[in-house]
């Protein structure tokens, strides 16, 4: 299943209001059952629409917040590509400093434990 892009200010912030929350090592995710209440996108559509944010607080470097950015979404990616069965959710990932010097199989260990509780 590949990811879809959540995506408008508004939709992120009710993501942040109302959203779930589950912390793991290199990330921290919120997360809400059901489609994003945006007129482009089809309710009945089984989908994984997946946001990220990164503060200043991060890190100062631009570079280096997209890059963290970046190695969680692609664990996500490829996580997604194994399961065929899940949920439509939206998901708004904001990574931790250790995305960016741990291991990339660290973060996949992070996706497989968030995606086993849903």
């Amino acid at each position: 299943m590949k990811p879809s892009r959540l995506s408008g200010r508004k939709v992120n912030d009710y993501l942040r209001r109302k959203g779930n929350v589950w912390k793991g090592g290199t990330m921290t995710i919120k997360w809400l059952r059901g489609a994003p209440k945006n007129p482009n996108v089809d309710p009945q559509k089984m989908a994984i629409y997946l946001g990220s944010a990164a503060s200043l607080k991060l890190h100062k470097s631009a570079v280096k917040r997209n890059r963290m950015r970046r190695r969680c979404r692609e664990a996500f990616r490829r996580t997604l590509k194994e399961h065929k069965k899940l949920p439509t959710i939206q998901l708004l990932l904001s990574p931790r400093s250790a995305s960016l010097d741990c291991d990339f199989d660290d973060i996949l260990r992070d996706v497989e434990s968030f995606l086993s509780q849903l």
